[in-house]
């Protein structure tokens, strides 16, 4: 990221009543950007959106916007449109009408309004729909109604509040592809607040994943998926979700005791029977009876088989804890429910976490 950032937020701090929406939340979003708010509700994500864009005004900290202080100013003028999860569209006006009402609110001409509402209409393939009400949209057409809305005003930063959370499973893959063709199009920076790990990652270019109200991780994609800084992230990031056992380093350091049994590993420096968490991706343990060196062999029963079209999730019952195997389909098929199932798992696939704080510990490079 070259100069300073578009969006900056520094210490920022929202309190309701005894709640705590926002603790010290630093953040930073450069121009161009397609970022991405993650984790699950009550995080802070919507009150952070809510914030940047002057709908809530922060108890400390500050906001910069292109390098200016925007921490109180009105909410017109910082350059800023959001979309809500509920659309929040006019019922009684037309398609166009919805599209033209921010425009007249800022006082721009009749001619460069219907030019805009052209341009916009036919980048959101809703053209043929001008004369419509919302009511009579189909929930993709709203959502694109609502995105018109916003970004018709050309703002310098586009917020999306959870935009695909009421659409079914098909519209929302398809909205995926739209919102990237969108912002490959107009470079508008974008950030993105979603619970949905599938849409962070095939979204996001930068992703940061928030836990009471506070960032505590942010990377690429890959980077938060091969290094995730401690537990929480770990569990939150990959699908399915990482393994994790608890165990106990073994006497000479070189191995962990779970209840899968005693697994290499290649971390250095741990201390004898020091009590960690081990996490291993399911698409990283695989079928075989013999392990390598720097591995171990793991057979428990098989407890439940996922079918996801091209991959299955098979699981085995290994004590509190099931172990996820991520397998591609062919290889799935002649696996029964009960059949013992052995796999091997390598030492250079495990990550290992501090069982007091759930910090990551460091693997050699």
């Amino acid at each position: 990221m070259s100069g300073a950032p578009q969006l900056s937020l520094a210490g920022v701090a929202k309190r309701y009543g005894a709640t705590v929406a926002l603790d010290g939340l630093d953040l930073d979003v450069a121009e161009g950007r397609f970022f991405a708010l993650f984790g699950p509700s009550s995080v802070g994500k919507t009150t952070t959106l809510r914030t940047i864009c002057g709908l809530v005004r922060p108890d400390a900290g500050v906001i910069r916007i292109d390098g200016a202080d925007v921490t109180h100013a009105p909410i017109r003028g910082r350059g800023v449109a959001m979309v809500f999860q509920s659309f929040a569209l006019y019922p009684h006006l037309t398609v166009a009408q919805n599209l033209a009402y921010p425009l007249r609110e800022a006082g721009v001409a009749g001619p460069e309004i219907r030019k805009r509402i052209g341009e916009t209409t036919e980048m959101l393939r809703i053209a043929h729909r001008l004369a419509n009400k919302p009511g009579t949209l189909s929930g993709g057409e709203q959502q694109r109604l609502a995105l018109g809305r916003a970004l018709i005003a050309r703002p310098r930063i586009l917020l999306l509040d959870e935009p695909l959370t009421n659409l079914d499973a098909k519209l929302r893959h398809d909205m995926r592809a739209e919102l990237k063709r969108l912002h490959r199009t107009l470079g508008t920076t974008i950030v993105y607040a979603t619970p949905d790990e599938l849409e962070a990652l095939s979204m996001g270019e930068e992703i940061a994943v928030m836990e009471a109200g506070r960032v505590v991780q942010r990377g690429a994609p890959d980077e938060l998926y091969e290094r995730p800084m401690n537990v929480y992230v770990a569990a939150k990031i990959g699908s399915p979700h990482m393994n994790l056992f608890p165990g106990r380093v073994t006497d000479d350091g070189r191995a962990v005791a779970t209840a899968l049994g005693a697994i290499p590993v290649t971390h250095g420096g741990l201390e004898p029977r020091a009590p960690v968490t081990l996490g291993v991706r399911p698409a990283d343990v695989r079928i075989g009876e013999v392990a390598p060196a720097g591995a171990a062999a793991v057979a428990a029963p098989v407890s439940l088989i996922e079918p996801l079209g091209d991959v299955t999730i098979v699981s085995l019952a290994t004590g509190d804890a099931p172990l996820r195997v991520l397998l591609p389909e062919a290889q799935a098929l002649g696996v029964k429910r009960g059949a013992r199932l052995p796999v091997v798992i390598e030492a250079k696939d495990v990550h290992l976490f501090r069982r007091g704080d759930g910090a990551a510990i460091a693997r050699p490079t």
